[in-house]
């Protein structure tokens, strides 16, 4: 029985890929906008703008990335990467894949490698990054996951996901380091110069 539910599970992630491809494909030809980032969650195709203050804080965390891993290391921003769940073509601000990543027989990036992912909130998507993609993370075991309210000035950070979940977040004020060292991410995230709005 369980060989049968596997090759199901299997089938369906490879629909759900296909269907992924085809709107991300069908985006890609839409007049969108100069500076939109586009995604896909739980089948709805969001577009928001990239904000300064967005970017400004994505920066951040790439050059804390960069500096401790080396400019070499597997860090994206705004990458798709297909996650568990109902049509999940996400494309986080940040996302962190271990060394021996590569991507999967279509040029995707799996889920599974997948070892830290920071979303900065935009107005817009704020009850997405909140919601159903911090579902998505801990149901494809992303070991840390960073949201960054530049409204609320802090951080949200998600750690150890089990059964599907996180526990409640540990939340750090704007200007306090967030110390990741005891995770596999092994860093500290240094928040002194996010800016609010």
């Amino acid at each position: 029985m369980t060989v049968l539910e596997d090759r199901i599970d299997m089938a369906d992630a490879d629909a759900n890929t296909k269907r992924l491809d085809e709107w991300f494909e069908r985006l890609e030809r839409m007049p969108v906008p100069e500076g939109f980032r586009v995604e896909i969650v739980g089948g709805n195709v969001f577009m928001v703008p990239q904000r300064n203050t967005h970017w400004q804080i994505i920066r951040q965390i790439l050059w804390s990335v960069e500096d401790r891993f080396g400019r070499k290391t597997k860090v994206f921003s705004d990458v798709r990467i297909d996650f568990p769940g109902h049509e999940n073509g996400f494309c986080p601000d940040v996302a962190l894949l271990k060394d021996s990543a590569k991507p999967d027989g279509t040029g995707h990036w799996r889920y599974q490698d997948v070892q830290f992912v920071a979303e900065v909130i935009s107005k817009g998507t704020a009850a997405n990054d909140y919601g159903p993609k911090r579902t998505a993370y801990a149901e494809a075991e992303v070991p840390v996951y960073v949201v960054a309210d530049p409204y609320q000035g802090r951080c949200h950070v998600y750690t150890d996901p089990k059964d599907g979940d996180y526990d409640e977040p540990t939340r750090v004020d704007f200007g306090t380091d967030i110390d990741l060292t005891g995770t596999v991410v092994d860093l500290v995230l240094k928040t002194d110069e996010f800016p609010t709005d």
